[in-house]
């Protein structure tokens, strides 16, 4: 088992930046592929990034490429989400993910085992 939590959500202006972290706790942190999802209200869950064992194992979705990037500090078991150059359609809740790193790395929500309660990032005009 492993619980997460994400924190750094907030309101922010078009073209702000935004990181958002995620605190994990229970297993062994570095065996896990981390990602992250958004959704917003009355829509299917959203890919957004996935990390495996280090920077160098990234994975984004083509809406955030180039904006978004996502790290993870194993000694402090923590994921985060550097969000720059935000859009009005990042708006959403966004969750942190984990999954058996042996498993690999999925853009599918459905694959992932352990969710955070999400945290909400609204942008405006």
């Amino acid at each position: 088992q492993v619980q997460l939590v994400e924190s750094g959500g907030g309101l922010v202006q078009a073209g702000d930046s935004l990181t958002l972290s995620c605190a994990a706790s229970g297993r062994t942190f570095s065996s896990y592929t981390m990602a992250w999802f958004r959704q917003v209200p009355g829509t299917e869950r959203e890919y957004v990034a996935s990390i495996m064992w280090s920077d160098s194992n990234t994975f984004y979705a083509d809406s955030v490429k180039g904006r978004f990037t996502i790290t993870r500090d194993n000694a402090k078991n923590t994921v985060y989400l550097q969000m720059n150059s935000l859009k009005l359609e990042d708006t959403a809740v966004y969750y942190c993910a984990a999954r058996p790193i042996r498993l690999g790395v999925s853009s599918s929500w459905r694959l992932y085992d352990y969710w955070g309660q999400g945290t909400q990032v609204t942008v405006s005009s």
